[in-house]
């Protein structure tokens, strides 16, 4: 990439590194010459695995756990993450959870638990990595198109990726100067977990490209907004247009 990419010899935070959208981001940071420290939470193997394919590669990689449903977890994530690694340049919030359920049947604990793994959990990880960053820190949080509609099937979710968006306009304000943050919005990118690609075979019409995303498309746009120090408080959509079909909130 050109000199407007400066990320080598930096160091990256990675929630939710181990698998899927998570690992992409981490070997597209890596190829920039990025050290990682990448997060999970149940998958402990496939987050080893990755740090010893990063570390034969040259960057330097090292795992973390922590559930992101526990408060005292993730308040104290970027300080295990600084004790195990040095200071953290560079964070992303990829981790979340997707359960479905419509609003008619949301329960107190069904938001509660979607708010706090998705929004809350995110946002004070981000406060604690801003205390810790010098000049030139940035922060990529991982939405999803479908917050400019309304996914019914999946109610709590929905409210708690709206509750992100916010979240990640605010601190792109409240962390200004020395902190940028962003956000990534993929559409139909993976189908969600269990399921196989022919979860895709009757949404693709919605996809104005007519096609589905790869994973390295979402990571190659996280790298260009971790990369871009005069962008702050944008969302980039990476979802073939997906958003263009309905606008309920005025993205």
């Amino acid at each position: 990439m050109s000199e407007l990419y400066k990320l080598k010899g930096k160091r990256a935070l990675v929630t939710g590194g181990a698998r899927r959208l998570g690992e992409a981001i981490c070997r597209a940071l890596a190829a920039e010459g990025v050290d990682l420290v990448i997060h999970y939470n149940t998958s402990a193997r496939e987050a080893e695995e990755l740090a010893r394919d990063l570390t034969g590669a040259g960057a330097t990689a090292k795992t973390i756990r922590a559930d992101l449903s526990r408060k005292d977890e993730y308040e104290s994530l970027v300080a295990r993450g600084v004790a195990a690694a040095g200071p953290i340049d560079l964070l992303v919030n990829n981790a979340s959870i997707f359960p479905p359920g419509r609003i008619d049947r949301m329960s107190e604990s069904d938001l509660f638990s979607n708010i706090t793994v998705n929004a809350l959990a995110p946002l004070v990880v981000s406060r604690e990595f801003a205390k810790q960053v010098g000049e030139g820190g940035a922060i990529v949080n991982l939405l999803d198109t479908r917050i400019v509609e309304y996914d019914r099937a999946h109610a709590a979710y929905h409210v708690s990726k709206r509750l992100l968006a916010d979240f990640t306009r605010m601190t792109a304000l409240e962390f200004a100067p020395r902190v940028r943050v962003n956000a990534v919005a993929p559409g139909l990118v993976l189908p969600p977990e269990g399921m196989d690609a022919e979860y895709f075979a009757g949404r693709i019409k919605d996809v104005p490209l007519g096609r589905h995303g790869e994973p390295g498309d979402v990571a190659r746009a996280v790298v260009f907004l971790l990369a871009s120090p005069f962008v702050t408080g944008e969302v980039l959509f990476v979802d073939g247009g997906q958003r263009l079909r309905g606008d309920m909130y005025g993205f």
